[in-house]
């Protein structure tokens, strides 16, 4: 069995939903109809996880094996305003962590925005920070994890943050377009 490693915050987690409709089950599912049936999942999502506590925490999967590694963190950084240094810095960490564990590891890092309504330079320089590192690591690159679920009242929960179980299935959608050719 070849693990994939959903190393992530709320969205991961699926917050505030069964499990079963959090987006990487929503993979395991599809792996299993596409005949993938060596390959498991494993959520390590956790709600309000920042890359700070994500350096950190990564430490306690690198017992695993890991053949494809989903890094999907720095939504809370954005919305905490931390530096985009410092949550670049942190999300490098865990990438090296991850080659430096896992040498023939695949890995794809999930892209994060914040609002163009956020006022100066801060939110384009969020968005920039994860095509860098994405390129720099010459990793496999979800530009948005949130493409067309963030501001969509009908994919969130009524707190209009956390996907519901149809946004979901937008993060899977975004995610195996990706994760398909790595398998």
């Amino acid at each position: 069995m070849k693990n994939i490693l959903f190393f992530g915050d709320s969205l991961t987690a699926g917050y505030g939903l069964p499990a079963s409709q959090a987006y990487p089950s929503l993979i395991k599912e599809k792996l299993q109809q596409e005949g993938f049936t060596n390959y498991n999942v494993v959520n390590a999502g956790l709600s309000g996880d920042t890359t700070a506590s994500g350096v950190h925490r990564l430490d306690k999967w690198l017992h695993q094996e890991v053949a494809i590694f989903v890094l999907a963190l720095g939504a809370n950084d954005g919305l905490r305003g931390i530096p985009t240094r410092e949550t670049t810095i942190n999300l490098q960490e865990m990438l090296d962590k991850a080659k430096r564990t896992w040498p023939d590891v695949k890995i794809i890092l999930s892209g994060m925005e914040i609002p163009d309504i956020v006022p100066g330079r801060y939110a384009a320089e969020f968005r920039v920070l994860f095509r860098e590192l994405a390129i720099q690591n010459n990793v496999s690159f979800v530009p948005f994890l949130l493409e067309g679920v963030a501001g969509m009242r009908h994919l969130n929960l009524p707190d209009g943050v956390h996907p519901n179980a149809e946004g979901q299935k937008l993060l899977a959608k975004h995610t195996w377009a990706i994760l398909k050719e790595l398998l």
